[in-house]
């Protein structure tokens, strides 16, 4: 049974070595006075963002309170510091599925990103290949996974499965030979969320804006793809398959822990703690409050990586210290790509890492695995 496309219909330089982050105590270096944390990227970018694109981006389903709690569960912690520590450096370095991350973030699987710059996936993929920091290509990305590949860079693809059996195979095949080094199953897709804002504004994909993947897999035209059907009742026997392409999948949209352990025991190698960021089921539960009974369920079998709200490196060290593997950002990329495309997205992901190397500084915290659980009430 074939379920609803997950699309609307068609109408730099870090001054921070990655590799060695340090905690020092000099004025950071700021490259725009008014752009200094990502909420300043957010509000810049929502002046410049079309209408369409900018609630698309924005918006959450329905009343937004899944949406608007992934924010406030951060809210809701504080974090207890420890002193008297050496953190003349700190190390955010943390292995994932046999690589070393530079620091642990991961960028997820973000639709249609040439509506905010018309660079849109390749800025953001050159931005992150500077960095060392892993990218995960969007089935419903509005650039050619070939032309991602090309720039280099660790990188992941996020997988809707298409009703279309041979146009699934061929497109999971393509990442396959293009060197995509894990594949992220996608599970809270059963339809489409009620996104409201989209629907009050009747958004359209603008003129020249595809999902030439999609296209690809399944030989339509532009506008016939932005169209396609997805599966609609996504099944552990299709984790199970997924994993015969001999990649490792990571299972994104895992909320409640008895199905991290089913996720695991199908052959998950890897599990994503996540809502859509809001934009399927409303009055879901925040992704941080879900976060401790996943990585509980786990038991440092596979990897585990919340996403869902991370503004700040405060975010990313209250969720490490609850038991992330690593912290995904998603529309964070996408102010920066709006703002200035590839420096833009270079801008946020330094912020980020740099605010984390100091939260982890202010903390007590010399590396990852100093962040334990005592450290957040």
């Amino acid at each position: 049974m074939s379920g609803p496309s997950p699309l609307p219909k068609p109408a730099t330089t870090s001054t921070t070595d990655p590799a060695q982050p340090k905690a020092g105590f000099e004025a950071p270096q700021v490259a725009d006075p008014n752009l200094i944390n990502v909420f300043d990227y957010e509000r810049e970018a929502s002046t410049r963002l079309a209408e369409g694109p900018l609630a698309y981006f924005t918006g959450g389903a329905m009343d937004e309170r899944t949406l608007n709690d992934n924010r406030a569960a951060f809210g809701r912690r504080r974090i207890v510091p420890r002193v008297m520590t050496d953190v003349s450096t700190t190390d955010a370095t943390v292995e994932v599925l046999g690589r070393r991350w530079p620091w642990p973030i991961w960028i997820c699987p973000t639709a249609l990103q040439r509506m905010a710059h018309p660079d849109g996936e390749l800025a953001t993929a050159r931005a992150a290949a500077e960095r060392g920091i892993t990218m995960t290509v969007s089935t419903s990305a509005s650039t050619d996974i070939g032309e991602v590949a090309a720039v280099g860079g660790p990188r992941w693809f996020q997988v809707y499965l298409l009703a279309d059996p041979g146009a699934r195979r061929a497109l999971i095949q393509r990442a396959v030979d293009h060197g995509y080094e894990a594949l992220v199953m996608t599970v809270d897709l059963q339809r489409l969320g009620r996104r409201e804002r989209d629907i009050r504004i009747g958004f359209t994909l603008p003129e020249g804006v595809t999902v030439p993947n999609v296209a690809w897999a399944t030989g339509e035209s532009p506008n016939e793809a932005a169209s396609a059907n997805f599966v609609e009742t996504v099944t552990w026997h299709d984790l199970e398959w997924l994993a015969g392409f001999g990649l490792p999948v990571i299972v994104k949209g895992v909320l409640h822990p008895d199905d991290a352990r089913l996720a695991i025991a199908h052959g998950a190698a890897g599990i994503v703690v996540s809502n859509h960021g809001g934009r399927q089921l409303d009055a879901a539960i925040a992704s941080l409050d879900a976060l401790p009974a996943v990585v509980e369920a786990v038991d440092g079998r596979v990897p585990v990586i919340m996403d869902g709200g991370i503004r700040r490196g405060t975010d990313a060290l209250i969720a490490l210290a609850l038991g992330a593997t690593a912290v995904g950002i998603g529309r964070p990329v996408l102010w920066g790509l709006a703002v200035d495309g590839e420096a833009g997205v270079g801008r946020v992901l330094d912020l980020l890492t740099d605010e984390l190397a100091y939260s982890m500084a202010l903390a007590g915290a010399p590396s990852l695995a100093a962040l334990t659980r005592d450290l957040v009430v």
